[in-house]
């Protein structure tokens, strides 16, 4: 059996979550965070190794509050995200405080992983079925000799990811009969409306999109490969970069362009699961009762690692 690693994105600085570390808000009965929830299904799923993407200046907190339990239990390692973290040739604009994306994010753990891997973000709860069907197309199916470059996400209904308290980010995705991935849209600000979902545009007014439609939650299965194509891209962004305070060098970009060019191959692997996620800070009390009714489901032990 290959080894296989995830890749947790925890360096974002939770603004939308009003200051707060959102990353390391308990959510669970025991005092356990999301991506406590997220590890055990992964372990559960056949994954033999976590590594944590953090910000150096978050890593007392985060060792405390996860890390020195997780490492008891499979192997971790950390990666770093810095925003002087830059290729030759390139300084951090004056004014910079914005992480540089999930793209240098994912290029942070270069060296760390030499095999394949599933990305996720730190703060959403993906259910069980996506990390077992990654997991699967990691070890059974992708072809790591193939002329283009071979690799999967799992696909949400767009309905089932969105929050009751204000918009959030998603990849709106384009897929084809036999299962791949076309065209992914990075598009902030959606919003769920009576109808189902829309774009809401700074000046309030609303464009509607298909609430059924499947969209990117950032979980990704790639191979090494991929760290090249980052490296060389990242350098691309920075050069390019107009917005030099906000700008971010994004994976669901990074992947269009590699779809658009014919340099890969996207498998989407669907799943129904519900999301939830602590984007706001109003939206922790659903998340705590979310996990409560899984775990009287019998979905989740009531201490988690016990």
């Amino acid at each position: 059996m290959k080894d296989t690693t995830l890749v947790i994105m925890a360096a974002g600085i939770g603004s939308r979550f009003g200051g707060g570390i959102k990353q390391l808000a308990p959510v669970g009965p025991g005092g356990e965070i999301i991506i406590d929830y997220s590890i055990y299904d992964a372990i559960q799923a056949g994954f033999n190794k976590v590594v944590f993407i953090i910000r150096k200046d978050l890593e007392g907190d985060f060792k405390e509050i996860i890390g020195n339990r997780i490492e008891k239990i499979v192997k971790v390692e950390y990666a770093f995200q810095e925003l002087d973290d830059l290729p030759a040739g390139f300084t951090r604009p004056e004014g910079r405080t914005k992480p540089w994306g999930t793209g240098q994010a994912v290029l942070s753990v270069k060296g760390l992983v030499d095999g394949p891997f599933l990305v996720i973000n730190a703060d959403d709860y993906y259910g069980k079925k996506a990390f077992k069907e990654i997991h699967d197309y990691l070890v059974q199916e992708m072809d790591e000799d193939a002329s283009i470059y071979d690799l999967c996400m799992a696909g949400f209904m767009l309905t089932n990811t969105l929050s009751e308290n204000g918009g959030v980010t998603r990849g709106i995705c384009s897929v084809n009969e036999q299962g791949h991935l076309t065209k992914v849209t990075e598009t902030k600000n959606i919003v769920k409306t009576a109808e189902g979902a829309a774009v809401q545009a700074e000046d309030g007014s609303l464009t509607a999109v298909q609430a059924h439609c499947p969209v990117s939650m950032n979980m990704w299965g790639f191979t090494p490969e991929i760290f090249g194509i980052l490296e060389k891209g990242f350098a691309e962004f920075l050069g390019a970069l107009k917005d030099q305070t906000k700008g971010e060098y994004l994976i669901p970009t990074v992947v269009d362009q590699l779809i658009q060019t014919d340099v890969c191959n996207v498998t989407v692997l669907e799943s129904r699961d519900k999301w939830f996620g602590v984007t706001y800070k109003e939206d922790k009390p659903l998340v705590v009762r979310s996990f409560r009714e899984l775990i009287d489901a019998g979905v989740y032990k009531e201490r988690l690692f016990d």
